[in-house]
Formats: structure tokens, sequence, C-alpha cells
């Protein structure tokens, strides 16, 4: 009977006995949090998406009050709310230019060539370990939506034509959609890079065009139009690199034969096929 409570009373006795050790090591070793990170935090929009590179909210506000982050990197913040926190912490708000999301695809199912219809689970991942879901090209968008799924910002919406189209004024460049294509097409730029190639394809000539109608054939046109070193060609596909000084122009989507480097502005946007349509008919009329 004895062996029986005995047992009991020392795991009660070490019960206590550990509380009682962190209560005192949490009164001692505790530090505490500055007022003004919860009152920041009650100001942001709370959508914890992490595309100011912190895993929160909370942590954003704490790196605010440091001083190591400036208001204007809350991407999904409007300009008032980033006003209201540089008021509150007498900062700076910064001047963070905006991102937004693109694709580098354009070939949707009127451009794209299938090589096999794909029954299988309605999935991009699931999709691109099945002969890449039946499209011909191994580099392309496989259409199944997953960056649409993956968007807590119903900023993307798949069109007509089976593209994910990015709505700019929803898109707060999380980088949800980055993560949820398995074939790694979506990036988050910077929305005054105008220029912007929509094609992954590296082949060449008529080996990419035999994929695909919109695929760039590793021409050079669009290096050799561009202000010198904007562009170059980099595994067939024209790289650009706006840090190279010179200015970056539509000039360069012209003689593209099939409008796979496009000049995005306004409405283009929202749908990379009607840009490829507008300079491929810009082109057959200048020539």
């Amino acid at each position: 009977m004895n062996n029986i409570l005995v047992a009991p009373a020392i795991m009660t006795g070490l019960g206590v006995l550990f509380s009682v050790i962190l209560a005192v090591a949490y009164r001692l070793l505790r530090v505490e949090e500055d007022p003004r990170v919860e009152e920041t935090e009650t100001l942001l929009p709370g959508s914890n998406c992490g595309a100011c590179g912190e895993p929160g909210c909370h942590a954003f506000a704490e790196k605010l009050v440091q001083g190591s982050l400036k208001p204007s990197q809350c991407t999904v913040a409007t300009s008032e709310t980033i006003d209201a926190v540089a008021e509150l912490l007498d900062v700076d708000p910064g001047a963070q230019e905006r991102r937004i999301a693109r694709l580098r695809c354009a070939g949707g199912k009127a451009q794209a060539y299938q090589i096999a219809e794909y029954l299988g689970f309605e999935n991009c991942r699931a999709a691109a370990v099945v002969s890449g879901g039946g499209k011909g090209c191994a580099w392309g968008c496989l259409g199944l939506g997953d960056c649409r799924v993956a968007c807590d910002f119903h900023a993307i919406e798949m069109n007509s034509n089976g593209l994910p189209a990015v709505s700019p004024e929803r898109c707060t460049a999380c980088g949800d959609c980055v993560e949820a294509c398995p074939r790694n097409l979506f990036q988050l730029v910077p929305v005054s890079q105008r220029l912007f190639v929509q094609c992954s394809t590296p082949l060449r000539s008529d080996a990419a065009l035999a994929l695909c109608r919109v695929a760039c054939d590793a021409c050079g046109r669009c290096a050799s139009d561009a202000a010198p070193g904007l562009i170059r060609m980099v595994e067939n596909l024209p790289l650009i690199d706006y840090s190279a000084g010179g200015p970056a122009r539509p000039d360069a989507t012209y003689r593209c034969p099939t409008g796979a480097i496009q000049w995005l502005e306004g409405a283009q946007f929202n749908d990379p096929v009607g840009p490829n349509k507008q300079h491929q008919s810009h082109y057959a009329h200048s020539h």
C-alpha cells in the first residue's frame, strides 16, 4: 500500500518543484517587450503573408521597432497604414518599390502543343510527375492552378487560355505562387520593370517552336535592339539586366517574331496572351 502511494507523491513533488523552477526562471530571465510592438502590429494588415521577409506581422513589428526595417516594406499595407506606422514610431516610412508576380510562360491551350491527354489528379505537381500533364513543352505552365489555390489574396485566376492571370491590384508579392509552381515559372519583380520574357524553354529555333507557337526561338533580335548591355542571351533565352544602366524601352520587343519578350503595362499584367498577339501583329505589319 505504501509503494502505491509513494510513486504519485514523488511525481507530484517533482511537478511542483519544476513548476517553481520555471516560474522563478521566467521572472528572472524574461525580456520585457517594447509596448510599441503590439501597437505597431495592431496597425499592420495582419495577413502574416511573409512578403516582407519575416515569418509574420509580429516579427515584422519587432523589426520595425528595432529600426532594422522600414514600414513601406510591408507590401500588403496601404499608404495610409504605412504613414500611420511611421508616425507611431517616428521613423521614415521608406520608399520600397512595389513588386508583382509574373509568369514566365505565355503558352496556353491555344499556343502550346499537347502530346497526350492528361486525366489524372488536377494538380500541377502531380501532372509534372506524369509526363508533364500531356503538354509537349517540359518547361511551360501546366495550367492546373496550384498557384491559384496557394494565393491567399485571391490575386490569381485561371483565364480561358488555361494560364494563371495575376491581378496587379490584389498581388502582394508574398511568394506563395513561386513556392507552389513545380516548374518555377513565377518571378517577383518590381512593377517598373516592364520588359519581361514570357518563356522558359531553353531550346532554339525550330526545336522551340515545335513545342509552342509563342516560344522564344533564341534569335537574339531583342538583345540587338535593346540598350547596350540591357539584354544578353543566356541558355537560348534573353536575360534582362536592369543594373546594366541602359534604359528599358519597348523597342526591344518589336522584332521578336513570336512575342516571347513583352513590354507589359496596364491590362497586359492580367493576360499574358494578349501582349503576344499585339506584338506579333506589330511585327507582321512592320515587315
